[in-house]
């Protein structure tokens, strides 16, 4: 058989959710409010977030448990299945043994879903009627567009200048699933119309975006904001992704030798990789993890750990993270989702504790990588995920050198089927091998609060 397919019974779905802050050997830094540099409470994130979300944020438990009606919009796509790459690894000459776990099989395409469905009913639950959020590349867009209608809820979604532009098909997903879809920066907010005066021409980020997003759902009682990536109750939905692939690899007789994923905010990344870390910090079974970034926006690679906004007009309270500066404009490249100034305080904590190694890829080795995968595997990867698969491909390389026969895995974490006009200026020749310069990083430095 070429490829073969670890598939869990549906009744295999997890019950809960993986706290990983309950193994952690020193805790987490605390959000400050950027005025008081206090740690905040409960009752300063009210205003944005449901309450239940508040408090899972802040949870010391290691399980949290799934709600019945999140589990029932999961099971239209969960277990995602965990393939064994068998034509890639012959391609590859490699004695790796070779696992991806793939999320594009999710309604929107990607991983996003996983906490899309919990925030809405959260929210829904708590008699919310709208939801404001931002998107880089749509994944996380479309993904809380379709939870929205599910739920019944109105979304409002500020996307990206520059894939706003690059991506309509995104755009239009959202749209089909009942969102309105504003580029931003925009007229809309007074945070937009800020940029806009400074630079008529911006392209935009996901800190623009957010603080867009902000905005608006500060200042509406029947409006509150989601976030796709960064924080802890983000990063815990989607450890159902990990939860899964621990039981598949079960029914694979094997267990990883390396975890790889790529990062942008941190989500998907450690919806993999936080429950293996866990059996690996109780004392269980041993793992290397590989965080995999794109160089144009380097921020665990040169972001140093420290407090800083999570968007540009200084919106939102202070994090402990790595970051590339609040005000940090990321160039156009195409893995959108992956443009981020900050890294989750969870998984820069766990850099900074030396529990996984970073490193970076340039996007024409990324692109070689996805359709080298695409042409063995059969599925295009989402620009993102391709950061993933070059990992995984060079572990596999050094495999073949070394005569070592590991077990590779990556989270696929979504498809490229709205991304291909990326692919099609990758074999056009468009595309450039960018790597963002250490004195650009270090202007957008400059601006660190002081905590």
């Amino acid at each position: 058989m070429d490829r073969v397919k670890y598939l869990l019974p549906e009744d295999r779905l997890p019950r809960h959710w993986y706290n990983i802050q309950a193994d952690l050997k020193t805790p987490l830094a605390p959000i400050i409010h950027p005025g008081t540099k206090q740690p905040i409470g409960p009752e300063d994130l009210a205003p944005l977030f449901a309450m239940e979300l508040i408090q899972q944020e802040v949870s010391q438990e290691r399980e949290i448990e799934i709600p019945d009606p999140v589990r029932d919009v999961y099971r239209q796509w969960r277990p995602s299945p965990l393939h064994r790459a068998r034509r890639l690894e012959k391609l590859l000459d490699t004695p790796a043994r070779i696992y991806y776990k793939y999320e594009g099989v999710s309604p929107a395409g990607s991983h996003k879903p996983n906490t899309a469905v919990p925030q809405a009913f959260f929210n829904k639950q708590e008699g919310i009627s709208r939801l404001a959020t931002e998107t880089g590349a749509g994944q996380w867009g479309s993904a809380l567009a379709m939870a929205a209608t599910v739920f019944g809820l109105e979304l409002e979604v500020f996307m990206v200048r520059v894939s706003y532009d690059q991506k309509p098909y995104r755009r239009g997903l959202m749209e089909a699933f009942g969102a309105s879809v504003t580029p931003s920066p925009s007229e809309r907010t007074q945070a937009g119309r800020a940029i806009l005066a400074e630079h008529p021409d911006s392209t935009g980020s996901l800190g623009i975006a957010i603080s867009e997003a902000v905005e608006v759902a500060a200042g509406r009682d029947d409006t509150k904001y989601a976030l796709g990536s960064v924080l802890n109750h983000v990063l815990m939905h989607q450890t159902v992704i990990g939860l899964e692939a621990l039981e598949q690899f079960e029914l694979a007789d094997d267990y990883p030798d390396i975890l790889i994923g790529c990062t942008g905010g941190g989500s998907n990344f450690a919806g993999f990789v936080f429950p293996f870390l866990g059996r690996r910090f109780r004392g269980e079974q041993d793992v290397r993890v590989i965080a995999v970034e794109p160089s144009a926006c380097p921020t665990l690679t040169k972001g140093p750990f420290a407090y800083d906004f999570g968007d540009t007009a200084h919106m939102t309270p202070l994090m402990k993270m790595n970051t590339l500066g609040s005000t940090f404009v990321p160039p156009g490249f195409h893995a959108g989702g992956l443009r981020y100034h900050g890294m989750a305080p969870l998984v820069s904590h766990l850099l900074a504790e030396k529990a996984f190694d970073a490193v970076s890829y340039h996007q024409l080795e990324t692109f070689e990588a996805g359709v080298l995968f695409a042409q063995a595997e059969g599925i295009l990867p989402a620009p993102e995920a391709n950061h993933a698969v070059a990992a995984a491909i060079d572990e596999a390389r050094r495999c073949r050198e070394s005569g070592e026969s590991k077990a590779i895995a990556f989270n696929l974490c979504g498809h490229g089927h709205f991304d291909i006009q990326s692919y099609m200026d990758y074999h056009a020749g468009k595309l450039e091998a960018y790597e963002y310069p250490s004195e650009e990083v270090a202007m957008a430095l400059s601006g660190l609060p002081s905590v």
